[in-house]
C-alpha cells in the first residue's frame, strides 16, 4: 500500500470532496482521482461511491478510514517524539536511594542536575538499602543509590562517595562511661543504651560488618530502639534516650546547632562507600 496514496484518501474521506482535497494537498483534481483509483486498484475494493455533485464511503471505505486514522496518528507521534529527542534530553527518571543519601545528599545534587535538564521528569523513592536493590530487580526504578556495596550478580555496583559513621550522643547527655573515660572503645559499645536503624538498612549493615571483623558479635549491642528513618534516630538521641551511629553527614545541621556531639572511639574504622 502506498502512503502517500493512503494520504489522499484519508483527506479526500474526512472532506468528502474531491476538489477541496486537492487543494488542501495542492494537487490537481485529476491527480487525486487517479491516486485513489490506483489505492482501489491495488487493494482490489470500490473506496468511494462517487456523484456528478459527492463522494460517499463504502463499507471497504470506512474500514480503511479506521486504520488510516490509526496509521497518521501513530506517524504524527513518531515524528513529535523524534523531533523532542534531536532537540534535548528529556523523560522520566526513576531513582531509589537509602535514607541517608536520599535525604542528606542527592537533593543537593538533583537540585543541579534539574537546572542542566530541566525536561528531565525525576521521581525518588526513599527506602532502606534491602528495599532499594529489590526496587532495581523489579524495574521500578532505573538506577539506586545505597549506603553499601551490593553483592547480587545482576546488579553492577560502583563506589561515589566516602562516607563515615560516627558514634552521636545528645550534648546534654553525660552517661557516667563518657565522664569517666572521654574516649571509647568498641567493647564500649555494648554498654551504651543504642537507637539504630532497622535490620537492612546500609548503616545497620556496616556496623554488624565492622564489629565482627574486630571479632565482636553484633547481637550483643544493647539496642534499645530499632526506628525505620534518620531523622526519627537523631530525635530520640536528641531526647536522650540513648546513643546512636549514623552517617557523618546526617548530622551536620545538629552539629551546627549544637544538638548532637560525636564521641570519639578508637580502634574501630566506620568508613564506608555510598554505592
Amino acid at each position: 500500500m502506498n502512503l502517500d496514496h493512503l494520504r489522499v484518501f484519508y483527506i479526500a474521506a474526512t472532506k468528502r470532496n474531491f476538489s477541496e482535497t486537492a487543494k488542501i494537498l495542492h494537487l490537481s483534481q485529476p491527480s487525486v482521482s487517479l491516486q485513489i483509483q490506483q489505492l482501489e486498484e491495488a487493494l482490489k475494493v470500490k473506496l468511494f461511491e462517487r456523484t456528478t455533485r459527492t463522494i460517499k464511503l463504502t463499507d471497504y471505505g470506512k474500514v480503511l478510514l479506521r486504520y488510516a486514522e490509526r496509521i497518521f496518528q501513530l506517524v504524527h507521534d513518531a515524528e513529535k517524539e523524534l523531533t523532542v529527542l534531536s532537540n534535548s534530553i528529556h523523560g522520566d527518571l526513576f531513582i531509589g536511594a537509602s535514607t541517608t543519601i536520599g535525604e542528606h545528599i542527592l537533593p543537593y545534587v538533583l537540585g543541579i542536575f534539574k537546572l542542566d535538564y530541566p525536561k528531565v521528569n525525576l521521581r525518588m523513592k526513599i527506602g532502606n538499602s534491602l528495599h532499594i536493590v529489590e526496587q532495581l530487580l523489579k524495574q521500578e526504578i532505573h538506577i539506586g543509590f545505597v549506603e553499601a556495596p551490593v553483592s547480587n550478580p545482576e546488579i553492577e555496583s560502583y563506589p561515589f562517595l566516602e562516607d563515615e559513621l560516627v558514634v552521636i550522643s545528645s550534648t546534654q547527655n553525660q552517661h557516667p562511661l563518657l565522664a569517666s573515660k572521654g574516649v571509647l572503645t568498641p567493647h564500649d559499645l555494648f554498654s551504651l543504651p543504642l537507637i539504630l536503624r532497622e535490620p537492612g538498612s546500609g548503616t545497620r549493615q556496616v556496623i554488624n560488618e565492622s564489629l565482627r571483623k574486630i571479632d565482636l558479635n553484633p547481637e550483643e549491642l544493647n539496642v534499645v530502639l530499632e526506628l525505620g528513618n534518620t531523622e526519627s534516630v537523631k530525635a530520640a538521641v536528641e531526647s536522650g534516650i540513648g546513643f546512636s551511629i549514623l552517617s557523618r553527614f546526617a548530622i551536620r545541621k545538629e552539629l551546627q546547632l549544637k544538638t548532637l556531639q560525636i564521641l570519639k572511639i578508637k580502634g574501630i574504622h566506620l568508613r564506608r562507600n555510598f554505592c
